[in-house]
């Protein structure tokens, strides 16, 4: 097999034991069983002031309140451009490994291919390939780190990109309407708004009880906007994972999450979508991420505190530092939770015959 890809692992009968997850991390929920818990909008008649803007606003505000996440329908991306996007994203993953490797991003590169995460010094893989690209601000964009393969991968996913980010924009001046807040407030709060692509193959996985597509986890940005196929893998929780809902797949919608810093800037009125991908035995998945960030510089901290609440946090920091805190505590963490695994097991190994057998 190539290093770092999953094109023989998907083949094996046992699962690799790299991304063998811990039993209180594994699926709880089947990846088809499907919940109808997170609604679906349609935007149709969003730019109508006095009209439907009203309800479509008071539709997604509930959403963010109850799980910080919702579906988007009517949302004007042009539906041909959301095909071609998709269905380079497939041709790109079934490139021979050697061909994805050309981009691998191992080693701190920033944007391209990848088993698994970006991430260093994760304890457990997810079943995962990613490529990802950097796509604004534009000055920033490093072409060298986007695939050529397929062609006509560049021309389209400029234009996806910039779609998506009108989108993100429209959604972000309902929630600042929200907040009784300009609508700018929140898109001016990115500073310069980062956004970052990632497309995120799930291949067949031999054993999906014992493992995550993507572990469980809120996004650091201001808000995520996903495609997903219709296979199913996405799921959420309100309760702090003590249950988990499979998200219905609606054909050419997009799944909105809203992530910590749009959770920050609400004051805690928002919440950060909880959520992980699961993967299955029966066929691959495919899912597109568009993650939309603030500048690193960009201050971290409520827009507005309502009379008789405190701040949810005790002072600005910058995203940059918050985002450098949320690796560091989860990677602590995994850690902590490697070394008790390790010392448990120990004591397992070393008891005495008797205790064994008892």
């Amino acid at each position: 097999m190539a290093p770092g890809t999953l094109t023989e692992l998907a083949g094996e009968t046992k699962l690799n034991s790299k991304f063998v997850r811990d039993e209180d991390e594994r699926p709880k929920v089947a990846y088809n069983e499907f919940s109808n818990e997170i609604p679906v909008i349609s935007l149709a008649g969003i730019d109508d002031v006095g009209g439907k803007r009203g309800e479509i606003c008071r539709q997604i505000v509930e959403a963010c309140e109850n799980w910080g996440i919702f579906q988007v329908v009517d949302h004007g991306v042009d539906t041909s451009l959301v095909a071609d996007m998709t269905r380079l994203a497939r041709d790109f993953f079934a490139l021979p490994p050697e061909e994805k490797l050309k981009f691998d991003m191992s080693g701190g590169k920033k944007g391209g291919f990848i088993v698994s995460s970006h991430l260093q010094g994760e304890a457990v893989q997810d079943w995962r390939e990613i490529v990802t690209y950097f796509s604004y601000p534009v000055r920033n964009r490093d072409y060298s780190r986007w695939p050529t393969k397929p062609e006509g991968w560049v021309k389209v996913t400029e234009e996806y990109s910039e779609r998506l980010m009108g989108l993100a924009c429209k959604l972000l001046e309902v929630l600042s309407e929200a907040m009784g807040l300009e609508k700018e407030a929140l898109t001016n709060a990115c500073v310069d708004m980062d956004q970052k692509i990632v497309v995120n193959y799930y291949p067949k996985c031999p054993q999906p009880d014992l493992t995550l597509g993507l572990k469980r986890h809120t996004d650091p940005g201001t808000i995520t906007l996903l495609l997903q196929d219709q296979v199913g893998g996405l799921q959420a929780t309100r309760d702090d994972g003590k249950t988990w809902i499979t998200v219905q797949p609606v054909e050419g919608a997009f799944v909105v999450n809203l992530g910590d810093h749009g959770h920050y800037l609400s004051n805690g009125r928002f919440k950060n979508a909880d959520h992980q991908a699961v993967v299955n035995s029966n066929s691959s998945r495919l899912s597109i991420a568009t993650f939309q960030n603030p500048a690193p510089e960009a201050t971290v901290y409520p827009l507005k505190v309502s009379e008789g609440e405190k701040p949810i946090l005790e002072e600005p920091i910058t995203f940059a530092e918050m985002y450098k805190r949320k690796m560091s505590r989860d990677l602590e963490l995994a850690r902590l939770k490697k070394l008790a695994k390790e010392e448990h097991d120990h004591k397992e190994a070393t008891k005495p015959l008797d205790e064994i057998i008892a």
